[in-house]
């Protein structure tokens, strides 16, 4: 793979964060528009029971072999026959996790003494099929840094999936509706990827020469396993403490705080991941100028959550989800501190040493576990505080552990994220004045005022306090990072 300059690379890094990015605001714009329309249809237990099946679907998930394809990325040159040795690979693995989960599912049911979580998950198990050729197209595309094909086909598969949620909230499905849009949605990117990648579609048996491939794989794999404990290891807890009603509070609410997280770095992290591999050397730079770019986007975002939250959940949601209200507050923090915590991966990934984030992730799954079970002990708002505690000790164990690695100092990543935190939380505090301040009006038109003041409010309170922040991402937009190498991949 020729080492690109880093001009070029900048321009390639820009077009495909754009394409990233704005894709997956086009993609979330359509998940959401159907997404909220579902919520109104359907009952919080038919969302209780479905996060109760996502805990083994996530489980096997961490095992469906992307740390396989992911491996194909930092190859210096990749091969016809290479490629059909990791779609084997991939086909292997996935239809075996097909098997189990359909195999296990009365176990499932039976932990949750929910029958109907065995039947969700059976039809579930059809997920897997369609895995190990969106896999290695993702590969294909990343290693050549082409996220412009890949943006069309998400775009299109959200709209497969987001049909198939209303025709099935309309239809009165039920549960059922959230089972069968994923499955819309998987095979129609596995179909559009494979096509868009040109990627082989008969799969090799034999491994010859691949061991490399499996055991970055293997490594990957085995932080994606620590990862679900970590993140699932509160719905396991919850599954058993809460009724399926307030377990749909809980999971709803947590929807809505991590969107942010969930849906819109990774894709930043996938672009990262693609830049820092073909220019390990710039390390701590390239991480600063992702950490300023993402940190001055989420952070206002998520004050902005904490503020608003008690207009925004009936506006979006409806009156029968207020439960979710005093919840986002609490979570926003968490999700702050979240958004930090996970762009560090791909940093120590990059540079070939993936056993860093595999570290973190079995640290995380024991302190996480641990805030989960003592925050059990005060229902709902005691899950909510456990993300925070646990997320703060997280983070700062991150930070100590791949910060060494990638060589960052503290006092650069406080330069980073102090000035978007201050004038984060000085909007905050306007808005919830403006708020108090309010005539009885009606909760959208409460939102309407709050939003684009919350806006103003930051932009001007960063304009004060580091108006080069706002240079550099105007200049990143604009494309005038071209001879400086740091900056470019704001990743």
């Amino acid at each position: 793979m020729a080492e690109p300059s880093p001009s070029s690379l900048a321009a390639q890094v820009r077009t495909a964060v754009i394409w990233r990015s704005g894709s997956q605001i086009g993609t979330q714009i359509v998940s959401w528009a159907s997404t909220l329309v579902v919520i109104r249809l359907l009952a919080p237990q038919d969302y209780g029971l479905f996060a109760m099946a996502q805990v083994m679907l996530v489980l096997l998930n961490t095992m469906n072999g992307y740390g396989l394809a992911s491996a194909l990325i930092r190859e210096a040159e990749v091969t016809e026959e290479r490629l059909r040795q990791t779609l084997g690979m991939l086909m292997l693995l996935n239809g075996g996790l097909a098997l189990v989960q359909f195999l296990a599912a009365p176990l499932v049911a039976l932990l949750f003494e929910q029958p109907m979580v065995a039947n969700l998950l059976r039809v579930q198990s059809l997920l897997y099929l369609a895995i190990p050729f969106t896999a290695l197209s993702h590969a294909i595309l990343s290693r050549q840094m082409d996220f412009r094909r890949p943006a069309q086909v998400r775009l299109v598969a959200a709209i497969a999936g987001a049909g198939t949620a209303l025709t099935g909230a309309l239809a009165g499905w039920g549960v059922w509706t959230l089972v069968c849009a994923p499955l819309a949605m998987m095979v129609t990117e596995a179909v559009g990827m494979s096509r868009a990648a040109r990627a082989p579609l008969r799969p090799s048996f034999r491994f010859a020469g691949a061991g490399h491939i499996a055991g970055f794989g293997g490594v990957m794999t085995a932080t994606q396993l620590f990862w679900f404990v970590q993140s699932q290891a509160d719905v396991m807890i919850a599954g058993r403490v809460l009724d399926p009603h307030e377990l749909g509070v809980y999971t709803t609410g947590l929807f809505l705080a991590q969107l942010l997280a969930a849906k819109f770095v990774p894709p930043i992290n996938e672009v990262a991941y693609a830049a820092y591999s073909r220019q390990p050397e710039l390390g701590a730079t390239a991480l600063l100028a992702t950490i300023r770019l993402v940190m001055m986007v989420a952070l206002p975002a998520y004050a902005g959550l904490a503020v608003v939250a008690p207009v925004l959940v009936p506006v979006l949601l409806g009156e029968h989800w207020s439960e979710i209200a005093p919840l986002l507050p609490i979570m926003a923090g968490a999700m702050a501190m979240m958004t930090l915590q996970i762009l560090f991966a791909p940093a120590t990934n990059a540079r070939g040493v993936p056993m860093a984030a595999l570290k973190i992730n079995v640290i995380g799954s024991v302190v996480m576990t641990c805030a989960y079970f003592i925050g059990s002990h005060w229902g709902l708002i005691g899950f909510a505080w456990s993300w925070v505690g646990g997320m703060a000790v997280l983070t700062a164990i991150t930070v100590r552990l791949s910060g060494g690695i990638i060589g960052l100092r503290l006092d650069g990543l406080l330069g980073a994220v102090l000035p978007p935190l201050a004038a984060a939380l000085a909007m905050a505090g306007g808005v919830w004045l403006a708020l108090r301040g309010l005539p009885p009006v009606p909760d959208w038109v409460a939102l309407g005022v709050a939003v684009p003041l919350g806006v103003a409010l930051y932009l001007g309170a960063l304009n004060i306090i580091a108006p080069d922040r706002l240079a550099e991402a105007l200049n990143f937009a604009r494309n005038r990072g071209g001879s400086e190498p740091e900056p470019a991949p704001a990743e």
